[in-house]
């Protein structure tokens, strides 16, 4: 069986916070932001939407890619967000 990794875009219900990370599990760590199981960013800011995702075989390019988007400025992941999700609607609401 093929390891499979994301990458993922959380956002607040006041879509004024988006947060970036990568996953070997992305329903369990959807479930952990919704649950504020880790502190910092995602839970001061209750990043608990899933607004975009992509999905990798390898750990290495979904590192990269999140560095890549990590580096982008607001406008630039709003816009990636759009390409899958243009309503910003959470994509695990039904998870």
């Amino acid at each position: 069986m093929n390891k499979r990794y994301w990458i993922y875009i959380m956002g607040s219900l006041s879509r004024n916070a988006v947060y970036v990370g990568v996953t070997d599990n992305l329903l369990r760590r959807v479930s952990e932001h919704r649950s504020n199981m880790h502190g910092g960013f995602t839970k001061r800011y209750r990043c608990h939407l899933l607004m975009y995702f992509e999905e990798y075989s390898d750990i290495r390019d979904a590192i990269s890619r999140e560095k890549e988007i990590k580096g982008w400025c607001r406008a630039k992941k709003e816009a990636l967000i759009a390409t899958m999700n243009p309503e910003r609607c959470d994509l695990a609401a039904d998870w």
